[in-house]
């Protein structure tokens, strides 16, 4: 590939971003972004979508200085609902619906996080790594230590809500800044 055709190709892919997101001061949404309703990109967060695509459902929250990045073969998928804590690295991997990702944690190319389950802070999910739904995940590299009850899926779906009226908050507070 010759670099002017790089060049091109990232030329053409835009992010596309609901009006409803928020996307905070310093953040960075770079390639073929595509994010939904109500969600979220805290302060100083990258999302890189220069090879692939990063697709982000409604009502998810990407936390400050996480980095979401990605392999030619394998985009990123984040469901709705989903709540990605303070400096994580989500890489070419799929999280499902109200899954719950720690503050720290780096999930790898290949793996899925399944819908409702936590990802302990710190913990590393390993490439093609298959976590299924409501499971409790910790440790480096990560491990399946418990099986979640259905009420942890819908408590990190009021997580994720209540990001997205902070959210708001913070709109409207950085609109008013920039007037």
């Amino acid at each position: 590939m010759k670099k002017s055709d790089l060049r091109k190709d990232l030329i053409i892919k835009k992010p596309q971003i609901d009006p409803t997101a928020f996307i905070a001061k310093g953040a960075r949404i770079i390639g073929d972004v595509m994010i939904d309703s109500d969600s979220s990109i805290w302060y100083n967060t990258v999302a890189r979508a220069d090879i692939n695509s990063i697709q982000i459902g409604q009502g998810s929250n990407v936390q400050d200085n996480s980095v979401i990045h990605l392999e030619n073969d394998q985009g990123v998928i984040i469901g709705n609902n989903v709540t990605i804590g303070h400096n994580a690295i989500i890489h070419g991997c799929t999280i499902k619906d109200g899954a719950l990702i720690g503050m720290g944690a780096i999930i790898m190319n290949g793996a899925i996080v399944g819908r409702g389950s936590v990802v302990g802070a710190g913990a590393v999910i390993k490439e093609n790594m298959v976590v299924p739904d409501l499971k409790l995940v910790v440790g480096i590299p990560g491990k399946i230590v418990k099986t979640l009850p259905e009420t942890t899926f819908h408590e990190n779906v009021k997580w994720a809500e209540k990001y997205v009226k902070l959210a708001r908050i913070h709109k409207n507070l950085q609109s008013k800044v920039a007037q």
